[in-house]
């Protein structure tokens, strides 16, 4: 069993935040690398913080509150979360919710109440309502979205759903199952073909790109598809914005509630990048390069931070939210993806907007745990 630093129980009457990361997705290590930039944002002398690890087996521990340790190298190698650390646990109390760290050596030790989870938790099993849920069940208050708006917004099938009866542009899709597929593959392949090729192949709850892949034409239907079923059993196939500018914009919360926008930001692929894919957004290289704000036509980013807002609450969102686009050829907008937990790393769109917009890193972090803090569990 690896020793574990335990953090004293409580002396101070500072709010404690337990910033939740890792988990059993596959951007377990990006969560690890957006919570490190958090652990480090943090004014430890307003809170109290406390670093929880999901290993990717599901296991909670007691984590390094060291932020280096999360960071990516040089080389490109991945943090993740140490499942041999201290197991903890959330316990419901009568005064309030407890963190209880125990170990096979030593008797369970209660730590205090936690005031607020910051779930830094990308793709499923925490971005998908699901951490959302089992928070709402213990009482605690934690920052983003809730249970309907992290599900729906995770589905990228259901969000255009959403989001096209609320009247926002989406882009053309079908949704194909490994059930669908195994039972009638030519019947999938005619729903493609009408689309119209390029075909863009993603698993629906995903992100990070990761097992995004392009089908220019039929042939390359069935591999595109198998790769997206390596991460999901529920693969969206969405008809490729082709010669469309990928602008994305932030929408944070007020602390009256009110959703307010950033200055949008222009994500640009260069070199052997055909898309903004994995290695693109998190493994620097020359790969991308980021206009901030983005230069856009008279009208085009009024129009965009107004669409913004738009579907910030047709999905319901609490909190923050960073919100796709696709500036068409002709001008028009078409929203891409909602993402109720956008990532928090160094080269993460959504801090920099924010940043340039006037709230930098340490501001934002603080804005989003003052909002937790404020807010209730429960129906609102």
């Amino acid at each position: 069993m690896t020793g574990t630093p335990r953090p004293t129980p409580r002396p101070t009457t500072r709010p404690r935040v337990a910033v939740v990361f890792g988990g059993r997705s596959t951007e377990h290590a990006i969560s690890c690398v957006s919570a490190g930039s958090v652990l480090a944002a943090i004014d430890r002398e307003r809170y109290d913080v406390v670093p929880i690890g999901i290993a990717t087996d599901g296991r909670w521990v007691l984590e390094s509150g060291d932020p280096e340790r999360l960071r990516l190298d040089g080389a490109g190698a991945l943090p993740r979360v140490d499942g041999d650390r201290a197991p903890v646990a959330l316990s419901r109390v009568e005064h309030g919710t407890d963190l209880v760290v125990s170990e096979p050596s030593h008797p369970p030790q209660t730590l205090g109440e936690v005031d607020v989870v910051f779930p830094v938790l990308h793709g499923p099993w925490g971005e998908d309502g699901t951490i959302q849920g089992m928070l709402e069940m213990a009482g605690v208050r934690y920052v983003g979205a809730g249970v309907l708006a992290s599900a729906v917004s995770m589905d990228k099938a259901y969000m255009k759903v959403v989001l096209a009866a609320a009247g926002l542009p989406v882009m053309p899709s079908i949704t194909v199952t490994t059930r669908s597929w195994a039972a009638d593959p030519d019947a999938c392949r005619r729903a493609a073909d009408a689309l119209g090729y390029p075909l863009f192949v993603k698993p629906a709850r995903g992100g990070s790109s990761i097992g995004i892949s392009k089908a220019h034409d039929a042939s390359e239907l069935d591999a595109c598809l198998a790769v997206a079923f390596e991460h999901d059993p529920r693969a969206l196939v969405e008809v490729s914005a082709e010669g469309a500018r990928e602008v994305e914009c932030g929408v944070l919360q007020a602390l009256d509630g009110t959703p307010e926008t950033s200055v949008p930001a222009e994500l640009r692929v260069n070199g052997d990048h055909e898309f903004y894919d994995f290695e693109a957004k998190y493994l620097p290289d020359e790969a991308t390069s980021v206009d901030i704000p983005a230069v856009l036509p008279d009208g085009v980013e009024t129009e965009m931070r107004a669409l913004s807002v738009r579907a910030f609450e047709a999905v319901g969102c609490e909190g923050l939210a960073r919100v796709d686009f696709f500036v068409m050829p002709d001008g028009s907008l078409v929203v891409n993806e909602v993402n109720t937990m956008p990532g928090f790393t160094p080269l993460s769109m959504f801090p920099q907007m924010w940043a340039a917009t006037g709230l930098d890193y340490p501001a934002l972090v603080d804005r989003l745990i003052a909002l937790a803090l404020a807010r209730g569990t429960g129906l609102r």
